[in-house]
């Protein structure tokens, strides 16, 4: 089987300013950039190589700037067919590994890799759905129940007797349900 592959290095993708300072708004024009190619191509496999980046005391991406990159898929129409593996040499701030998990919360498929051949390998894999997993026949519902939030909580007391004396009833009505695979 044939994989076309676009691999974007780190020096491609972080960009800073002259005093050496993450740009996030030079990094988001570079991923709009290279994820346009990729869709003119016709590329839906890219892989980032952040192996080149050494990381300091502080991590270079806050949370929000992750969040703002993961937001740019979207905006540069990047689609769930497409595939995206983040390759890192350390992740000590577990950087890649939160801009992999946030962009699978918005449903695109991006996995954060320390070693390249288990990157190749997962580019090379079917497609996956983040945003529909396969339902297991083992699975089983599970009701969720909620107090009553209509009163208002009681003062709380260093004594845990009487703090149990002054919690509300365990009685409480179902919303909804959740899924859950029995083990």
């Amino acid at each position: 089987m044939s994989l076309e592959l676009h691999i974007i290095r780190a020096a491609e993708f972080v960009q800073v300013d002259p005093k050496g300072h993450f740009d996030l708004a030079a990094s988001k024009a570079a991923l709009a950039l290279l994820a346009g190619a990729c869709r003119k191509r016709g590329i839906n496999q890219a892989l980032v190589d952040l192996r080149s980046l050494r990381p300091g005391p502080k991590p270079v991406f806050t949370p929000a700037d992750l969040v703002e990159l993961v937001n740019t898929f979207g905006e540069v129409g990047f689609t769930q067919e497409q595939r995206l593996a983040i390759l890192y040499h350390s992740d000590p701030h577990k950087r890649a590994r939160l801009f992999a998990f946030l962009s699978n919360i918005h449903g695109w498929s991006v996995r954060a890799f320390g070693d390249f051949e288990e990157a190749l390998l997962w580019l090379s894999s079917g497609h996956e759905t983040p945003s529909k997993p396969k339902r297991s026949p083992a699975e089983k519902l599970i009701p969720i129940r909620v107090a009553n939030q209509d009163t208002n909580p009681p003062a709380r007391s260093a004594c845990p007797r009487a703090r149990r004396a002054n919690e509300p009833s365990r009685r409480a009505r179902p919303v909804g349900a959740i899924h859950r695979a029995r083990g």
